[in-house]
């Protein structure tokens, strides 16, 4: 069966893969992102449409919902920010941004979309973002911690509230090599260290994290709602002695 999915995000790494391995199943899709040369070009190869605009500005959504006529069968909100620092140098709007950006950006986004979803002839499924550092406690990961932190608590109240009618999961992943991360990898000896830290000794691929989002989006995931689902090289439940 055909899907009709929109992904937040889609001009991002994991965005753009998801979209790619969708695409290639025969799936219908709408991208929305704010770099509208990077989701412009994407969405020309894919032969797809897209909406351009901030996730801080909220009648991004509205618009969406407009442009993407229902039913949706998923909806993917893979927006994140890497905001790190200590809290002695973190701003009341450095907070704010990431809890922008990172929660209240994927609850109105589920809010804009539910008419929509509620029309679908399937049991749709929301897919949302979380991280490792929500579940484990790293330096300098304050801010991001906590606006991940509220994705979690975000996505067990929607699979409550939303059930039976519509699943919402949310994956958890670990750094993963994007352009978003390009800049802290960029360090070669900082990026080797990091990638020690995990139980399978290597850094997380967008693909790595597309093939678990499609598979969520999919019905043979029918039975799976309500979950923080750790994609990480086992960086939060194992510790590698070597």
């Amino acid at each position: 069966m055909v899907k009709r999915i929109v992904i937040y995000g889609g001009s991002g790494g994991i965005g753009s893969a998801t979209a790619r391995l969708l695409q290639a199943q025969g799936d219908q899709l709408h991208l929305v992102g704010r770099n509208k040369q990077t989701l412009s070009s994407l969405a020309s190869e894919l032969q797809i449409d897209y909406t351009v605009g901030d996730v801080c500005d909220e009648t991004l959504f509205a618009q969406t919902a407009r442009d993407f006529a229902a039913p949706w069968d998923g909806l993917v909100y893979c927006v994140g920010t890497i905001n790190l620092g200590s809290i002695r140098r973190l701003t009341a709007d450095d907070f704010l941004h990431d809890f922008q950006v990172n929660a209240m950006g994927a609850a109105l986004a589920v809010k804009a979309g539910l008419s929509s979803l509620k029309k679908s002839k399937t049991t749709p499924s929301v897919v949302l973002f979380s991280s490792v550092a929500a579940l484990q406690g790293f330096t300098f990961h304050t801010s991001i911690g906590m606006a991940k932190g509220a994705v979690n608590g975000l996505t067990l109240s929607l699979a409550a509230e939303l059930a039976p009618k519509i699943r919402v999961n949310a994956v958890a992943p670990s750094l993963t090599r994007t352009p978003l991360s390009a800049s802290l990898l960029s360090n070669e000896k900082l990026a080797q260290t990091i990638t020690e830290l995990h139980g399978l000794k290597k850094l997380g691929t967008v693909d790595d994290i597309a093939n678990l989002v499609v598979y969520l989006l999919s019905d043979q995931a029918g039975w799976i709602s309500g979950q923080i689902i750790s994609i990480d090289g086992g960086r939060s439940t194992l510790r590698p002695e070597g």
